[in-house]
């Protein structure tokens, strides 16, 4: 019987004494369907020297400062490029990275419908806007149940005319409560492309037009996991790198689920690194964003961490040099640099007391042992004060000497950078959850989850309130300001205030500095640093000599490559490829499913490269030809063998053992942690294939584990405890089921395939039945989507509730639909 289940619709001298801070494989490209769901650096400056040059009797150097950060104003290296330079409020923290400007001229009073209002789009958002060069992107969703997809929107900035905008679906995650578009675009200022990185870990990079340049399915990919709360954040620009993080659970030493940071080459979407700095497994996800600095040479971002640390990270090669845990939890909210130290604040639980929350200093300077590949574990002599204040995600602004800050409970602090000292406290809401206030022209813009808006005059007596607004939805990210314009969004819409046409205060951008110039060559750099072949396909990789700080110091023409084995490897495995006489790292034409690395030598400099081969369809994998060799760690005397290396996400969620005489794919339940896995086995871009396989789960006649394959980001699976054959792509969104009785110790066959209409609606297919039965002539489901997936890597899934009873696969056969 087929059931049909239909969704809803729906002077120099002066200047030369600023410390400076550099802010700022290529993929398969997707068939266009499929696509959404050379110019140097830019210098801005340190944050000491911005924090301190407001107090100096230099009016030199007031001026330098005023010159270098009002409104998001860039130092650029020379350029053989005539484009127009990006000028704006580039990414979310803005050009101080500390949530503040020195642009003047802003409105201290804002009526909605009234005075100094200007426009709002209805777009529900729950970030921050940027804007560059008189345009405006920001991340908002709209849409109803299945229908529901994130956006990313471009408008005129004065105006708010919408320009264009690009749709991404929700897939395979565990958003709830409508928890997207929790982050920031970011704008390149070389080029004026924007980068985003959605809820389900799309990131994408576009031109200032609309145009893709190159995106990454980091789900897919990487194993990026979701979380309920939709944490998301923002992605970072750092000379010619765009950086991200996330946790991920990706294959061989990167398998188990972890904080880690990533870094794509701006133009071309390469990975050239990627990093794990804090401690696994994480107790939280988090989106604290990451702050840039040049420190003894060296380029590097500090950031908080899912494991409950604040790390601080090369940013040019992604070493950890030193991390220093705060929080039982995760800390979400981003850091702040003054002097020779560190500011963050955390909501959760004190590593030292049963306290929640506190804001404490570091002191900087740290770095690991050359030759060191661990990063320093500093101790409480790195503090050198702490503040008993609370932060769920709401980061500290930065102001001169004084920090300010929203807490969880709804007060606005204001503290002594110096000591820690709170000088005043005010009640603005009954909490705060996520928005972080803004500083320019004297003046604070403080947005509170509770749909408040204030606009406050702060002293070191207190804070003046200047204006109090009651907007539309909740306040969840941080405000924007340029050009004499405030914009803020909330989770109904989004608003411009402030004065129309263009505002005087901004300055002319100042010229060009030079490159600092690199050291002696004590390693190599290979990018991309991980690639994805086909058999058959080939890679083109650039091979660089960094210095001892990170920084290339020239490309190299030619290196000599060997296939490398890591002696932590678990898997001792090769990638199915070899370089040819050009360089090239080309995978054998029948290659198998194979992963490994490569080591490059250049005389005493060493790199490495790690890569996968995932054979076209069709795939088949019935686990026959494992060797049962591993000794299980928790069970005496079950011997079993890892599940295949390049699977993304299998590493401890997965075993192959035998049962009954068979080999078969065996659900772990000795870590709760990893009861469920979502386990992806080919490309992201694949699509208009079908997925077979069988599946069985322990249990009894009450309970039982949920086991399935996933077609195209759509998740088949049989519901235990439910007894019913499920489609699911997210919890809230799409999740339909019918009647299916079926057994624990019992194997069933699950089939599945999605069907697209040129409108770009779809149609998921299934149908189950017992293994050995006939199959059936009807899909016992069929589940209609209008904004159907396009395209999405085949896998399999399991959940162990509880880790209590395993779910077991064999006879995995993916295979085209024409």
């Amino acid at each position: 019987m087929t059931v049909l289940v239909g969704l809803a619709q729906g002077s120099s001298k002066a200047l030369r004494k600023i410390p400076r801070c550099l802010y700022g494989p290529r993929p398969l490209r997707h068939n266009e369907d499929c696509r959404l769901g050379a110019v140097p650096p830019v210098v801005i400056p340190n944050l000491e020297y911005w924090n301190n040059c407001i107090m100096t009797s230099s009016a030199t150097t007031r001026l330098a400062a005023i010159l270098l950060l009002s409104g998001g104003v860039f130092l650029s290296f020379p350029s053989p490029s005539t484009a127009k330079p990006v000028r704006g409020w580039l990414n979310w923290r803005g050009p101080g990275q500390n949530g503040t400007s020195l642009e003047s001229h802003l409105p201290d009073s804002w009526t909605p419908g009234g005075k100094n209002d200007l426009w709002s789009l209805n777009l529900a958002g729950r970030g921050t806007p940027v804007i560059a060069n008189g345009k405006l992107y920001t991340l908002g969703y709209e849409g109803e149940g299945p229908d529901l997809q994130e956006l990313l929107v471009c408008l005129n900035a004065e105006t708010g005319k919408k320009l264009w905008e690009k749709r991404f679906s929700d897939f395979l995650s565990d958003i709830v409560y409508s928890r997207y578009s929790i982050g920031s675009p970011v704008v390149d200022p070389d080029t004026g492309n924007v980068c985003i990185l959605t809820s389900t870990g799309i990131i994408a990079c576009f031109t200032g037009g609309g145009k893709l340049l190159w995106q990454h399915s980091m789900m897919e990919e990487y194993g990026r996991l979701t979380f309920p709360n939709g944490r998301t954040g923002a992605p970072v620009i750092d000379r010619d790198l765009v950086l991200v993080r996330g946790i991920t659970s990706n294959w061989g030493a990167h398998g188990a689920g972890a904080d880690r940071f990533y870094a794509f080459d701006k133009r071309t979407g390469d990975l050239v690194w990627s990093s794990q700095p804090g401690t696994v497994p994480p107790k939280d996800s988090s989106f604290s964003t990451l702050i840039l600095e040049r420190r003894k040479g060296k380029q590097v971002f500090y950031c908080g961490t899912g494991c409950g640390n604040v790390v601080c990270v090369n940013a040019s090669t992604g070493q950890p040099l030193w991390r220093y845990r705060v929080s039982q939890g995760g800390v979400n909210s981003s850091v702040v640099l003054y002097k020779d130290s560190l500011i963050a604040i955390h909501g959760d639980e004190n590593t030292d007391s049963s306290e929640m929350g506190r804001m404490v200093a570091l002191k900087l300077g740290a770095e690991p042992q050359a030759g060191s590949a661990d990063p320093v574990v500093l101790d409480r002599s790195f503090e050198l004060w702490r503040a008993p204040l609370n932060a769920w995600s709401s980061s500290p602004v930065l102001v001169g000497n004084r920090i300010y800050q929203t807490a969880k409970t709804g007060e606005l602090y204001c503290l002594d950078a110096d000591t820690g000292r709170v000088l005043w406290d005010k009640k603005l809401a009954p909490d705060q959850l996520h928005a972080s206030p803004l500083y320019a022209d004297g003046k604070l813009y403080v947005p509170m989850q509770s749909r408040l808006f204030y606009i406050l005059r702060p002293s070191d007596a207190g804070a003046e309130v200047l204006a109090q607004v009651q907007l539309e939805g909740n306040c969840l990210g941080a405000p924007a300001v340029w050009n004499g314009r405030v914009y803020v969004h909330t989770t109904k819409k989004l608003y411009c205030f402030g004065a129309r046409g263009s505002n005087g205060s901004l300055p002319k951008p100042l010229p060009p500095e030079p490159r600092s110039t690199p050291g002696e060559a004590k390693a190599l750099q290979v990018v991309p640093s991980e690639v994805l072949l086909r058999p058959g396909q080939k890679a083109t990789l650039s091979v660089y000599a960094v210095d001892a700080n990170g920084d290339r110091v020239r490309k190299l023409k030619a290196a000599t490559w060997k296939k490398f084995i890591p002696p932590t490897a678990k898997v001792r495995s090769e990638m199915d490829a070899d370089f040819n006489e050009k360089g090239e790292l080309v995978a054998n034409p029948l290659a198998k499913i194979s992963a490994g690395a490569f080591e490059a030598s250049v005389d005493e400099l060493r790199g490495y490269l790690r890569g996968r081969v995932l054979p076209d369809l069709p795939y088949r994998e019935d686990f026959e030809s494992f060797q049962l060799t591993e000794q299980h760690a928790t069970e005496k005397g079950i011997k079993f063998a890892y599940p295949p290396l390049p699977w993304i996400g299998g590493r401890f969620k997965w075993e192959v053992r035998d049962l009954g005489g068979n080999k078969v794919l065996t659900k772990t339940i000795d870590n709760i942690f990893f009861q469920r896995a979502f386990t992806f086995l080919g490309h992201p871009d694949m699509h208009d294939y079908t997925v077979e396989a069988d599946v069985r789960s322990e249990g009894n006649r009450r309970n039982m584990s949920l086991v399935g394959v996933i077609n195209q980001r759509y998740v088949i699976n049989l519901v235990g405890n439910q007894q019913e054959l499920e489609v699911v792509s997210n919890q809230e969104r799409i999740k339909v089921g019918v009647p299916f009785k079926w057994s624990p110790d019992t194997w069933y066959h699950l089939k599945s395939r999605v069907d697209l209409a040129p409108d770009g609606s779809g149609i998921v297919r299934a149908k189950a039945w017992k293994k050995g039965d006939p199959e059936p002539e009807a899909w016992t489901i069929e589940v209609p989507h209008k904004h159907a997936h396009t395209c999405g890597s085949p896998g399999v899934y399991g959940f162990a509730l509880q880790s209590q009873f395993r779910v077991f696969i064999d006879n995995i056969v993916v295979t085209p639909n024409r």
